[in-house]
Formats: C-alpha cells, sequence, structure tokens
C-alpha cells in the first residue's frame, strides 16, 4: 500500500519513517552493505497500475525484501534518477570494498602503513561524489545522467572501469611496510629471503611512490584480465615529479593515467551509440524501406545472376560457364573461398584509401531514403494492423510448412515418408560413389539449363508434380489447450481428490 514517509540514506542503510497519523512511527532499514543489491527504475501508479515513471526499486533478489520509493516531481524524473544514483553508489561502494578490500580479519593489513583505513577513505570517496552530485542538483546544473557523476555505480558498466578501480584501490589500501613477515612465494624459498627480496619477486601492485598492495588481497578476477596486466605492466614509467601517490607534477598519477583511457573508450563507445541512436528509424513502412536499401547490393547481385540463368546475354552466360568448369575440373575449388576473402580485404583497403584521400566524397556510405507521406492517426493505425496480417500469413505459412516436414519425418502420411526416404538413401548412395566434382558440375548444367526451350516444358512439368505432392501432405495436428490459471489448477487438483475418494468408496461398498 502507497503511503507517505520520510527516506534518510546513510553509508549503510536506507531508512523510512512513515508519516504516522496518531505521531511518529518506527523507521524500517534496508541494509545496503550485503551481496547481491539491485537497483532499477520502476513505474507506479494506483491500484498497481503502471502510470508515473517516478519510483525506484530495491531488491535483495527476495519478494519479500522490496522496496519500492516514489520520488514524485512535477517537473520530470530528475529527483527520482538522482535518487537512484544515490543508492547505487552507496551498494556500489561497498562492493568495491568486498571486492578489491582486504578482509576485515586479515591481519596483514597492518603490515602496510594506513591500509587500514581505505575502507574508511573508500567510503568517504562515495559520500564525497554524493555530496557533489546534490548540490549540481540543488543548482540545477545537471546536464547528464546523473549515474555519470558518480564514480562507483558508473565503473560497474563502463569500459576500463576494473582497471580503474585496481588503481583506485591501490591508492587506497596500499602503502609502505611497516611490519617484516616472511610469506610464502614458492616452498622451495620459505624462510630463505628476506622481506624486502620476497616482494620484489612477488607479484604484488607497486603505486608509482611505491606503496604495496599485497598480492593476497587480490581476489577479483579482473586482476587476471589482459587490459589489467598491459595496465600495471607498463605502470612503472615515471613521468614528472612524484610527490606522493595522488600528486605528480608534470606526469600523471595510476588513477589519472587508467580514468584517462577509461574515458576515451568511454567516449567512442557513446559515439558509435550515438551512430546507432541516429540510425534508428521509427515507423513499420520506414523500416521496410531501410531494409530494402540495405538489401539493395544483394538484390543487384540476385538480378544479374538470373540474367544469367535465363541466357538473356549469351556471351557472358558462356564466359561464366567456362570460368566455373575451369575451377570445377582444374580441382581448385578449394582456394575458391581464399580468394572471396582476398578479393573482399583488397577491397576494403582499396575503400578505405580512396576515402582518406577524399575522392569518395562526404556522403560516401550515407543511406538515403524517402520519407513516408504525412498521416494522421488512424492512416497509422491501419498501416500498422495491414503490417502486423503480413507477418500473422507470414509466421501461418511457416508454421504450416514445418508441421508437414514434421509429418514426413513421424511418418504422418507413410506412403511420402517411404518416398523421401528413399530419396535420401539414394542422394546419399550418389554423394558416396560419384566424385563430388561431378555432381556439381551436373548441378550447374541442370541450373543453367531450366529456362531453355529443351527443358522448359519438363521443369515446369516436374515443378507441377512436386507441388501436387505437397500439397498433398497433411499438416501434424495441433491442440490449443485452454488457459489455466493458479486458482483453476487448485480447483482441478481438489476435483480430482475428491473424485478419488468418491471411487475409494465405492470400491469399499462393492466388496
Amino acid at each position: 500500500m502507497a503511503w507517505p514517509g520520510k527516506v534518510t540514506l546513510t553509508d549503510t542503510a536506507l531508512y523510512f519513517e512513515a508519516v504516522g497519523l496518531l505521531g511518529p512511527k518506527d523507521a524500517m532499514r534496508f541494509d545496503l552493505t550485503r551481496y547481491g543489491l539491485r537497483v532499477e527504475k520502476a513505474k507506479v501508479g494506483p491500484l498497481g497500475s503502471d502510470l508515473f515513471d517516478s519510483a525506484v526499486s530495491v531488491s535483495s533478489g527476495l519478494e519479500s525484501e522490496t522496496w519500492l520509493l516514489e520520488f514524485v516531481d512535477l517537473g520530470g524524473e530528475l529527483r527520482r534518477d538522482v535518487w537512484q544514483a544515490f543508492i547505487s553508489e552507496v551498494i556500489a561502494s561497498h562492493k568495491f570494498i568486498r571486492e578489491y578490500g582486504p578482509r576485515e580479519s586479515d591481519p596483514s593489513i597492518f603490515h602496510v602503513y594506513s591500509a587500514h583505513k581505505g575502507k574508511e577513505r573508500a567510503v568517504i570517496s562515495a559520500i564525497n561524489s554524493i555530496a557533489r552530485l546534490q548540490a549540481l542538483q540543488f543548482m540545477r546544473k545537471l546536464l547528464d545522467d546523473p549515474i555519470k557523476l558518480v564514480p562507483f555505480s558508473y565503473l560497474q558498466n563502463a569500459p576500463y572501469g576494473d582497471v580503474v578501480c585496481q588503481t583506485l584501490a591501490v591508492s587506497y589500501w596500499g602503502g609502505p611496510l611497516v611490519t617484516k613477515f616472511t610469506e610464502t612465494v614458492e616452498p622451495s624459498v620459505e624462510g630463505a629471503k628476506h622481506t624486502d627480496q620476497i616482494y620484489e619477486s612477488s607479484n604484488h601492485r607497486f603505486d608509482i611512490d611505491g606503496s604495496v598492495y599485497l598480492q593476497k588481497w587480490m581476489r577479483s578476477p579482473s586482476w587476471a584480465s589482459s587490459a589489467s596486466i598491459v595496465f600495471w605492466k607498463n605502470s612503472s614509467t615515471k613521468d614528472g615529479v612524484i610527490l606522493s601517490k595522488t600528486l605528480v607534477v608534470g606526469g600523471l598519477t595510476l588513477v589519472e593515467r587508467a580514468a584517462a583511457t577509461c574515458k576515451e573508450k568511454s567516449q567512442a563507445v557513446e559515439k558509435t551509440q550515438a551512430t546507432i541512436d541516429a540510425a534508428v528509424v521509427k515507423g513499420i513502412p520506414s523500416n521496410i524501406d531501410l531494409f530494402k536499401e540495405l538489401l539493395l547490393p544483394l538484390s543487384i547481385t540476385v538480378k544479374n545472376f538470373e540474367k544469367l540463368k535465363r541466357w538473356e546475354e549469351p556471351p557472358l552466360t558462356v564466359s561464366f560457364l567456362v570460368f566455373a568448369y575451369t575451377i570445377i575440373f582444374r580441382n581448385m575449388l578449394s582456394y575458391v573461398f581464399p580468394m572471396l576473402l582476398m578479393v573482399l580485404a583488397a577491397g576494403m583497403l582499396t575503400v578505405k584509401g580512396l576515402k582518406e584521400q577524399g575522392r569518395l566524397g562526404r556522403s560516401f556510405g550515407r543511406v538515403t531514403i524517402r520519407d513516408q507521406p504525412p498521416s494522421n492517426t488512424i492512416q497509422k493505425i491501419i498501416a500498422v494492423k495491414d503490417a502486423m496480417r503480413d507477418v500473422e500469413n507470414y509466421l501461418q505459412n511457416l508454421n504450416i510448412t514445418l508441421l508437414k516436414i514434421r509429418t514426413i519425418f513421424l511418418s504422418g502420411q507413410p506412403q511420402i515418408t517411404t518416398e523421401v526416404a528413399l530419396v535420401l538413401l539414394s542422394s546419399a548412395t550418389i554423394l558416396l560413389i560419384v566424385p563430388f566434382k561431378y555432381i556439381l558440375a551436373f548441378l550447374l548444367f541442370d541450373l543453367f539449363t531450366r529456362e531453355l526451350e529443351f527443358r522448359r516444358e519438363m521443369v515446369t512439368r516436374f515443378i507441377t508434380i512436386l507441388k501436387e505432392r505437397w500439397d498433398t501432405i497433411p499438416a501434424a495436428p495441433v491442440i490449443v489447450l485452454p488457459f489455466e490459471s493458479e486458482e483453476s489448477k487448485a480447483t482441478d487438483e481438489r476435483g480430482e481428490t475428491a473424485e478419488q475418494a468418491i471411487k475409494k468408496k465405492l470400491d469399499q461398498w462393492q466388496e
């Protein structure tokens, strides 16, 4: 039941205090430090309807632990989006701490200077980002998605975001060693090396100022990714004057390097998505026109091949057949596919070079279609109805074809099943006995002689026979069961139980 109240967000939980008619009520608490929490946008409305897109759903995977919070904002969805970013950042910060930070019971935290304050630094960073976002909200200066302004939430789905999280972890928990302790690197060297030598030969992570982030803290699978390995392999290069791990004069810190790469990759992804959004055409007729325009090269190729089949230009058809039979009988079929790939690659490189030289023009590569004439709502509804009817007819024909094939394979009509099985066995025998190049040559001869006068009548008669045989194949029977809800199922189960009880009583009475 919808009820007004006050929402309070802390660094560990979400509180809701319902407005009471007779006084304040106890606050409800939702723990945000647990694993597997989800924050999603949701629609709400009276009587369970989805009318207003102004709510946030916070769930832990169980229906009993789901909060649906509506943030009323008559000016749009800004308030809801900002609160979603707030809650997401708190959840993402604790996920970051679990994934990249050491366990709280790990004694090695006290072997690295100020590593025990790493969790506090991560939480303070999340709080600062939430405060900045809240300030921008009050100033009405939010020009982008609020999620992009809170780092932990954004890095979860950003390209190269794992590496940025790793550099943040090294910055938060890394520090100089304050205690000498022996860590087993290899069984053969246990207790035989000095601590400094062990750290030099081990796979720990080091910041630009020499701060150590222990290998045993690297529990996240992202440390084994190729991007992470390449980044940390090149992290030892030092540019500028290093004052601390967060301040470099004339250079960049590790976090800044990773963030710059993440920014470049994110911009590339956004540009790609912008081209996709710009290519999205609204309206079924416009999408059909765009589909036809994209298939234009394929349709032109099919039309030209049909001209070759019909011998409209005999010299070209003869040249094509001579070329095809030369490839077949010279045993060059194995080279056809590689040659096609080479020609395709050469064509792509040629177009690339011409485009770089500016010889193809600025409009090269654009797809141009005509806009549909203006129409009112009734015409649009009729157009959608006609399109859906065409789709329905296509699906019906496709289902009938599949049902007939099912009838053939499951012996719904034994005579046709026998004929098809004999044809398949004969084809398999021919493929085993006759070399494939002769079969391919025969198929090519058959394909290019169907339209000629001496075979046209025979081919027409053969196609007519096949069509008649296909029309005589019945479709497999389809049974449509009535819809059953949970209540009807329960009623049927109770009915069956009652019938079984009555039958049992009758059996006892007869005995």
